[in-house]
Parts: C-alpha cells; structure tokens; sequence
C-alpha cells in the first residue's frame, strides 16, 4: 500500500483586492452582523442571568469571552485583560456548579464581572476590522484545538445537553 501525499493545495482568491478591501472594513460595515452577534450574545446572558439558561447559553457565553481574549492578545484592549479574565473565571465557576444539575445561576460579583467582560468584549468588536475579527477566530480555534482551552468537566458537561 501506498504511503498517502502529505500535499493539499491552498485555496485561489479569484479577486486578491476584494478580499484586502474587505479585510480592512470595520466589522460594523459588513451588514447586520455585528448587530445579530451582540444581540446573541446579551440575550444569552440575559437567559442565563434569569436562571433559565441551557448549555447553549453558556457555550454562547464562553465563546464571546474567548474572543475578548483574543482580541487583547491581538492588542486591542491589553489593558483591559483581568476585566476578562475575571468574566472567563466567573462563567468558569458558573459551568462548574452548574454542570451537574444543568442549572445555571449566578451568584453576586459573577454577574457583575460577566457584564463587565461582556462590555469590554462589545467594544473590542466595534473597534475590529474584519481582518481582525478572523485572526481572533483563528486563535481561538488555535487553543481549542492543542487543548489548551480550559475545560468544564466534559462527562457532566455533555450529559446535561
């Protein structure tokens, strides 16, 4: 049997200055998706600060304080990183507590550190290009897949769902 060909072509940009002009737009230019993933994001913080949020919520909520990070790692707002590392830490204990029961309830300084972070996070978003917004995806994705993402307790995680 044949050893397989490590070579995989890269992709062709038909147009190379379409895509630069497009990298460089504030991300609030492109459309109404900077709207829809705010809404998304607050009206997932909103279910979970009511009690009533699922999973998704939360997986919603990790995902928006993750790129807040990645956005300050691509320095766009350094400063502000214990605001977020303190949302991340909160949402963390939150998902911990709540991983079992599939309950997840705030308790007094948790909420006020996620709305905190989730601000930063709004801000960082109006302030990014488009370029911007796909580097931050990539880091993201980057520490999800080497595993250097902190994770809640996958078997009660998942068994909630």
């Amino acid at each position: 049997m044949r050893k397989r060909s490590k070579y995989r072509p890269k992709g062709v940009l038909l147009d190379t200055m379409k895509w630069l002009k497009t990298g460089m737009q504030p991300v609030g230019s492109a459309g109404d998706h900077l709207v829809s993933c705010q809404l998304k994001n607050h009206s997932a913080l909103d279910t979970v600060r009511k009690g009533v949020g699922a999973r998704t919520h939360m997986d919603t909520l990790f995902m928006a304080l993750n790129m807040a990070e990645a956005y300050a790692r691509l320095n766009m707002g350094v400063e502000y990183m214990p605001i977020i590392r303190a949302g991340q830490d909160a949402l963390y204990a939150i998902a911990t507590r709540g991983a079992s029961t599939g309950r997840f309830v705030f308790r007094g300084q948790e909420l006020s550190d996620v709305i905190e972070a989730m601000d930063v996070h709004d801000a960082q978003l109006e302030a990014s290009s488009i370029a911007d917004l796909e580097r931050a995806v990539a880091i993201v994705r980057n520490e999800i897949r080497h595993k250097r993402a902190r994770l809640v307790d996958p078997g009660s995680w998942y068994e909630s769902a």
